[in-house]
């Protein structure tokens, strides 16, 4: 692979966005390292963030908000960005050859040679000390848990080649936010924030999932294993019983959390959010044509309201 062509002026990356803010607005120097942490695809962003928002709202369920929780959804906002942004740097050195054979991935900056392993190991490392200044305004447990999390992102690349279960991998790294905000809010870990965390992990193999069946044919092709694969026909089945494991998992974060603080109008609140999040998870597979690309990134993208939805609905009641 040649590391010194470059693109095209102008050329976008094949599974971006078309009209995306990168490739309108952005100085042209900067948009192979912003298509690199994928700034020009900000779904990565949200399905990171939203488990932090989680978090926050569950642990104040219990307490009721400070004014702290404002620097705390800010910081996590930004922090998600540079994270995702790390850790797609890091995933695409990492599967920069197996890019390459895929046709959606081979215009990504790495393989088509737009940005260098060199200037990309670097540009990674910016962006995760940028993440670092901000995990440090945090307490020492919280900072604990983010440096622990490191090991999750620079496994996770691997995966796909070693397990048909990489979206587990995924789920561990991208809801750790959830553990980690309610212990930056509650200095604390508790039983309600680890079952967060499981309805997370439960959440990211559905989307993830139905992600991964965009790519099954090349996958098989060059042997990357995913849970599409593995499913094959019976993928919607286990579609279903993630869904059924992700509301299930989060009325028990609910109930444990409200444990210590009954409130009739919170719980109501918090499972009305709950229901009207598995509701959107089954409007999508009612939709989805699991053999076709565009329905399953369609449904994957919209996951992003799904994961907002709840967290409104736990925002609100953490405030009645």
């Amino acid at each position: 692979m040649s590391e010194t062509s470059q693109l095209p002026e102008g050329q976008t990356v094949a599974d971006a966005p078309k009209g995306n803010w990168v490739d309108l607005y952005a100085p042209v120097g900067s948009r192979p390292y912003l298509r690199l942490s994928r700034a020009d695809r900000p779904i990565g962003t949200w399905l990171l963030l939203i488990p932090c928002f989680w978090g926050i709202a569950l642990a104040a369920l219990q307490t009721g908000f400070r004014t702290w929780d404002i620097w705390l959804a800010l910081s996590c906002g930004i922090g998600a960005f540079l994270m995702r942004g790390a850790g797609c740097t890091w995933n695409d050195i990492s599967d920069r050859d197996f890019d390459a054979a895929v046709a959606r991935t081979r215009s990504r900056p790495l393989p088509s040679g737009a940005v260098s392993v060199k200037a990309a190991l670097v540009w990674m490392v910016v962006q995760a000390l940028l993440a670092a200044g901000i995990l440090f305004t945090y307490n020492w447990l919280t900072v604990g848990l983010g440096v622990a999390s490191l090991a999750l992102v620079a496994i996770y690349p691997f995966a796909k080649r070693f397990t048909w279960w990489p979206q587990v991998f995924l789920g561990l790294a991208f809801n750790w936010g959830a553990i980690l905000a309610f212990a930056a809010h509650q200095g604390a870990v508790g039983w309600s924030s680890v079952a967060l965390y499981a309805a997370g992990i439960a959440w990211t193999l559905y989307y993830d999932t139905i992600y991964a069946h965009q790519d099954k044919e090349d996958d098989a092709l060059i042997g990357v294993k995913s849970t599409a694969r593995l499913f094959g026909k019976n993928s919607r089945a286990w579609l279903w019983g993630f869904i059924v494991a992700t509301v299930l998992l989060m009325t028990l974060a609910v109930v444990l959390a409200l444990q210590g603080r009954p409130n009739l109008a919170a719980l109501g609140l918090s499972l009305l959010g709950i229901w009207a999040f598995g509701w959107h998870m089954t409007m999508q597979m009612l939709r989805l044509q699991i053999d076709d690309p565009a329905s399953c990134l369609r449904a994957f993208r919209v996951n992003r309201d799904a994961g907002l939805l709840v967290a409104l609905f736990l925002a609100v009641a953490a405030a009645v």
